[in-house]
């Protein structure tokens, strides 16, 4: 299989592994996957958490690094978040690889083989920066893939990917359509007592609840955040973060939302500065990069994508970008 659409062996892991005790245990946790290397996106987080009446405890599921190619602000952004609670993602995973193994995405086939290459080139050129301070990278890759927390009564499972892989893309927005997908959110929940679980892996957010019928009543829900530092639908220019709480969120800064098992479950708007953001991007990433090939438009002008198809109503044309 070519570089970038493999999922090597040790990304897997079983089910299993939330059976273990919650180890993050608040009244609000924010969900923080696909920051991107965004400075300003982190400045808005940090300013969204101070906001709350009660302090959130920040997670952090992954790829929370992608374009800070930059030695400064690659540091800045890992001293930032290593602060917090957090698990690698395939981008922190593979920056330790010194084999070439392309990005680690586990790309599906609706994604293009020229997509699946710029991916490649941009974990290439982001190995160079993290070479440059190895005890970072180091510390980067023996974070944990998985992480269970307790909010309220509510066990939660915190994955980048999926219940059996750091890059399983059975929790994006259109495999979830699929009855074999839901059956096995149900099993996977059920056996390890979770309500349900927060991703991030496939680039665009989905929240989706389940009933389930027959042996039990549980509903259970999968909410993935997309991406924290970009545009996550089309003509917007903000991130999303999950918030999972025994609160309510403010209804003027929930972009969708519900309350399950007894927990708020909410995606979260991320109003950072685009121009600064932009402006540090177009100096790392130029035209004609890999990385502004693949990304440009989406940062500028957000995906062809919009709420109802991340919950589901409708069927969008845009592919995931994982």
């Amino acid at each position: 299989m070519n570089s970038g659409r493999a999922c090597p062996l040790y990304y897997r892991y079983s089910p299993d592994v939330f059976s273990q005790a919650a180890t993050i245990r608040a009244e609000t946790i924010y969900v923080i996957g696909g920051l991107y290397g965004n400075q300003p996106a982190l400045d808005a987080i940090h300013l969204l958490a101070a906001n709350e009446n009660v302090t959130p405890t920040l997670v952090f599921n992954g790829d929370f690094n992608w374009f800070d190619v930059n030695p400064d602000d690659f540091a800045a952004i890992n001293i930032d978040v290593l602060k917090h609670v957090a698990l690698r993602g395939n981008v922190e995973t593979e920056l330790a690889n010194l084999t070439d193994d392309g990005c680690g995405c586990a790309y599906p086939d609706s994604v293009n083989d020229a997509e699946v290459e710029r991916s490649n080139e941009i974990m290439a050129t982001l190995k160079k920066t993290a070479r440059q301070v190895p005890s970072l990278t180091d510390t980067l890759s023996k974070l944990p893939m998985t992480a269970v927390a307790e909010v309220g009564a509510a066990r939660i499972g915190i994955v980048h990917g999926d219940a059996a892989s750091l890059a399983g893309w059975r929790f994006a927005h259109d495999a979830l359509n699929e009855t074999a997908n839901q059956t096995w959110l149900h099993e996977v929940c059920a056996d390890n007592q979770l309500a349900g679980f927060a991703s991030s892996h496939t680039c665009l957010p989905t929240f989706r609840r389940f009933q389930r019928f027959g042996v039990d009543a549980a509903r259970h829900f999968v909410i993935n955040n997309g991406a924290a530092g970009m545009p996550n639908f089309g003509g917007t220019a903000y991130g999303l973060l999950t918030r999972i709480s025994i609160h309510h969120a403010p209804d003027d800064i929930t972009q969708y939302g519900d309350t399950i098992n007894g927990i708020h479950v909410d995606a979260i708007p991320v109003h950072y500065d685009t121009d600064a953001f932009v402006k540090t991007f177009l100096r790392d990433w130029p035209a004609g990069s890999p990385a502004h090939t693949s990304y440009f438009g989406r940062i500028t002008n957000g995906p062809d994508f919009a709420p109802p198809h991340a919950l589901g109503l409708i069927k969008p044309s845009a592919p995931s970008c994982g």
